[in-house]
């Protein structure tokens, strides 16, 4: 039996692409979801495609996927005919006898290769059945790391086909509360920005992409084959505390170290720069361009020095001066001079840095050393083992050394073993358009110091990850992870204790109350430690040797094992129904690629699946929420308990100007006046800024206006429900004169012309122009231009609805609430009350709070209270209707 399954492996690996070349005659990606959970920095995405065989005989679906190479894949899975087949991490070793098993029977195999300049490239494919469909399911994880004052989540997204039921949804939690959040990226401008939803509560934040069918072929970077480009989410926590934020739960813990607020340290800089003749062209003007940037951005106090070099070494100065305003000009004349020529001397040019930043030492000061070169080293001492001894043996400790490879030609390898040795790292710089702004980007990331000598101290820890660093800069962040001894937290003690200017400082616990067990599962902190744990460990054996070496790799291999994570050492094997192909698959190192791995000459198939990356700017945010009990005084009135049934004077609907608010979310109170129960709904109207929303009350079970299309002739109306925990009892779409789909939470009825059905499935529901998709617990509605959703929320064994529009079209004929735009208002405050403007106009507000059901969680949210004119500024009227 063993013989006679196929199986594949992958090889390690965050961000996630899928890449496919269509043909609608074979095959049809019906359904493309993207999840992403980050929680304390830590994000888990989970990328699920599903592709249907169109065809009346078997076909081969390849499925391909681009993932970040910081990450690492922890599940994937396929689901073929009911039967499910998953995956299993084993040691590489293994894999790769079952890889070269299949090779030497002629068999395709899969590969893993790098692809730009962030991302790995991974292929497999299965036999699809004649209309079979196929599900796959690739989980992948990865600490999110700060840069420049902020941790980014990247989507790349280029399914290459339109897919009907595509979403990306992003939801954040950090407990020390989320600064800010920003959607960037390709993908979040001009038309597809209206299909990003965002919505921010202080600890959390939601983030959503849904771009319609017709939308993913018209944006700038789409074509008849879908959409092509990234999706960058961007954000950063409160930083109030100097010890940071630390999360400890069930014998582990993980520390996040950035404080705010510091002066910073005065720095000793000295630039190595490659002139060599491989330097020619576009890299030598873009390093001279970038070059000149930096010297503009040190600051007066700083000192610097500035060599280039080919097999001889060219001083500005042969020792560090002080960057006043004339040594910089005279310091970028000299850097407008460089030109390539000649060979490379890496040995003696380093050694010339280390020496001029050695002869310099200022107290209160922090020194680096960067090198930038595009080649292996070709006079002087060639031996890259000599070269790191000398470079190791000259620094000593005393100060980082940065290097960064330009290009492919570079042994990237030995840079980055140099650089690890001298406390610092490496960096390729990819040559490109845009190589000066990333040598200048790298620079910025290392400009400010704040601190230095930096020791991480945990009385009670043990197992713990790196706990010294040189230097902390400015927008960065230092992480630590461990396991607390015995589990016992009242004996785990953390400490930081590090050098700011002439000062040694202390940050403590007992100045801060920023330790808490949070929100993070006892199982989420325990896979940030194996995460970090193992990173360094792959870190470490560039660094060791003989029996050292061979102990760390065996605790890379045992962790990355027991926690499923694919990495170098190991593989995920699955199995595949019976006479399928062996794929192996293997991880690349940095700057490797396809020839130089030994999956090498596999055939090309035509067919590949989609499957993206990863978990968008203020949207139109409109959901229900029930008003906590504390907030029972709002006016409510006395309701009947009826339906409406009709909804043929639809047409009247919504023909009202487009709104000045932003999106309205509802929430529901109620009062028991005797036997009858007195219902109100809230709204929530969402700013575009991180101020509070504005929210007001409807009473009773009032028949709304939700959206009007008139170019597109597709109305949406909604009724409350006027019942306990009610939240919207049923709600109308038309589009055009002769489709009518009524939504209720026991089913979906379709009105065309003279035909009606009843639906309760999950299948794909066609009417007119119309897409209506039905989930476990949401119903996706995709009209031309405009995508909206309904939730369904269960409260008390009572399911309601709640209408959330997450593409707005940029029509600006659009109206109703769905279509409100977002508010703008000024805080007055008064000696007694709280006042907002709005308009010119001052309107009296109270804090409230409320439930956002256009989440499915619900969070929730404060806001301003206010009356539905006032924050409308208008009238209610304008809003509802007599039938649906």
């Amino acid at each position: 039996m063993e013989t006679a399954v196929g199986r594949i492996a992958l090889f390690g690996l965050l961000l996630a692409l899928v890449t496919t070349l269509p043909n609608k005659d074979d095959w049809d990606i019906y359904s493309f979801h993207i999840n992403s959970t980050v929680t304390g920095r830590y994000a888990t995405t989970v990328i699920t495609s599903r592709v249907a065989n169109r065809m009346n005989e078997s076909k081969e679906i390849e499925f391909q996927v681009r993932i970040p190479k910081n990450a690492f894949i922890s599940k994937f899975k396929m689901l073929i005919d009911g039967q499910e087949y998953d995956g299993v991490v084993k040691p590489k070793e293994q894999a790769q006898q079952q890889y070269t098993e299949a090779v030497s029977r002629g068999q395709s195999a899969g590969i893993v290769s790098s692809v730009g300049r962030t991302l790995e490239e991974f292929k497999t494919s299965v036999t699809v059945a004649a209309h079979k469909k196929v599900t796959f399911e690739l989980t992948y994880e990865e600490l999110l790391k700060r840069r420049h004052g902020k941790y980014e989540l990247q989507i790349h997204a280029r399914p290459m086909q339109p897919v009907k039921d595509f979403k990306v949804d992003v939801y954040i939690n950090e407990e020390a509360g989320i600064n800010f959040i920003e959607v960037k990226g390709g993908l979040s401008t001009k038309a597809l920005a209206n299909a990003i939803t965002k919505t921010h509560a202080k600890k959390e934040a939601w983030v959503y992409f849904y771009p319609t069918e017709d939308q993913q072929k018209t944006c700038d970077s789409c074509s008849d084959q879908g959409m092509n480009g990234d999706l960058v989410i961007v954000y950063d926590v409160n930083r109030d505390t100097s010890l940071g934020d630390i999360k400890k739960s069930a014998g582990y813990f993980v520390h996040h170290f950035a404080p705010s607020n510091l002066p910073r340290i005065p720095k000793n800089v000295v630039f190595v720069i490659d002139q060599s003749g491989s330097m020619s062209g576009r890299k030598i003007a873009q390093t001279r361009m970038a070059l000149i940037h930096i010297l503009s951005d040190l600051a007066e106090d700083d000192f610097f020095g500035l060599i280039s070099f080919d097999s001889q070494l060219f001083h500005w100065k042969r020792e560090l001066v002080q960057a006043t305003g004339a040594n910089l000009e005279s310091a970028k004349t000299f850097a407008r001079n460089i030109r390539d020529r000649g060979a490379t001397n890496i040995n003696e040019a380093v050694l010339e840095g280390a020496r001029m930043l050695n002869a310099h030492p200022r107290e209160g000061s922090a020194s680096i050393l960067i090198l930038l070169t595009d080649g292996d080293p070709t006079t002087g001492v060639t031996n890259l083992g000599q070269i790191q001894a000398n470079v190791k043996g000259a620094i000593k400790g005393k100060f980082p050394l940065y290097c960064l490879g330009f290009g492919f030609d570079v042994n990237f390898e030995f840079l980055e073993k140099m650089s690890l040795q001298n406390d610092g790292v490496a960096r390729r710089i990819y040559e490109d358009s845009d190589a000066n702004l990333q040598l200048k980007g790298f620079y910025e990331e290392v400009a400010t110091p704040l601190l230095t000598d930096v020791t991480m101290i945990y009385l009670g820890g043990t197992n713990l990850t790196q706990t010294n660093f040189s230097q902390y800069y400015n927008g960065s962040e230092i992480v630590v992870a461990g396991q607390i001894t015995d589990n016992n937290i009242e004996t785990f003690i953390p400490q930081v204790v590090a050098i700011s200017s002439n000062r040694r400082l202390v940050f403590s616990d007992t100045n801060t109350t920023a330790v808490s067990t949070g929100t993070m599962t006892d199982h989420h902190i325990q896979r940030v430690w194996a995460y970090l744990t193992v990173k360094q460990l792959l870190e470490k054996e560039l660094l060791v040797s003989g029996p050292e070496k061979k102990s760390v790799t065996e605790e890379a291999l045992r962790l990355s094992l027991k926690y499923n994570f694919v990495t170098p050492h190991t593989s995920m094997v699955v199995t595949k129904p019976l006479g399928e192909t062996t794929d192996v698959l293997h991880k690349p190192k940095e700057g490797e690629t396809t020839s130089d791995l030994s999956a090498l000459d596999l055939p090309t198939r035509q067919h590949s699946p989609p499957m993206l990356s990863s978990p968008g700017s203020s949207g139109r945010m409109f959901s229900m929420a029930f008003l906590r009990p504390d907030f029972g005084s709002v006016q409510s009135a006395q309701v009947d308990l009826f339906d409406y049934e009709d909804y043929t004077d639809y047409g009247t609907a919504l023909n009202l100007p487009r709104g000045r608010g932003p999106l309205p979310t509802i929430v529901t109170t109620q009062k028991n006046l005797g036997r009858v129960y007195q219902r109100s709904h809230r709204f929530l109207i969402k700013p575009d800024n991180q101020s509070l929303p504005l929210c007001f009350d409807v009473a009773g079970n009032t028949q709304l206006k939700l959206f009007h299309h008139p170019n597109r002739g597709l109305s949406v109306n909604g009724r409350l429900d006027a019942t306990l925990h009610g939240g919207f009892k049923k709600i109308v779409i038309h589009s055009s004169t002769d489709v009518h789909i009524e939504v209720e939470t026991t089913g979906i009825t379709v009105r065309e012309g003279q035909t009606k059905t009843r639906h309760t499935g999950q299948d794909l529901i066609t009417a007119g122009s119309v897409t209506v998709i039905k989930r476990d617990k949401e119903i996706d509605i995709a009209a031309g231009d405009t995508r909206l959703l309904i939730l369904i929320h269960n409260r008390g064994h009572k399911e309601s609805l709640w209408p959330v529009l997450r593409q707005l079209p940029s029509d600006p004929s659009t109206t109703g609430i769905l279509a409100l735009k977002p508010t703008v208002y000024e805080e007055v405050q008064q000696t007694s009350s709280t006042k907002l403007k709005i308009n010119n106009q001052e309107i009296d507000v109270s804090r409230s709070t409320a439930d956002d059901f256009s989440i499915a969680s619900t969070p929730t949210l404060d806001c301003w209270l206010m009356s539905a004119e006032s924050a409308l500024q208008g009238s209610l009227d304008d809003f509802t209707i007599t039938k649906l």
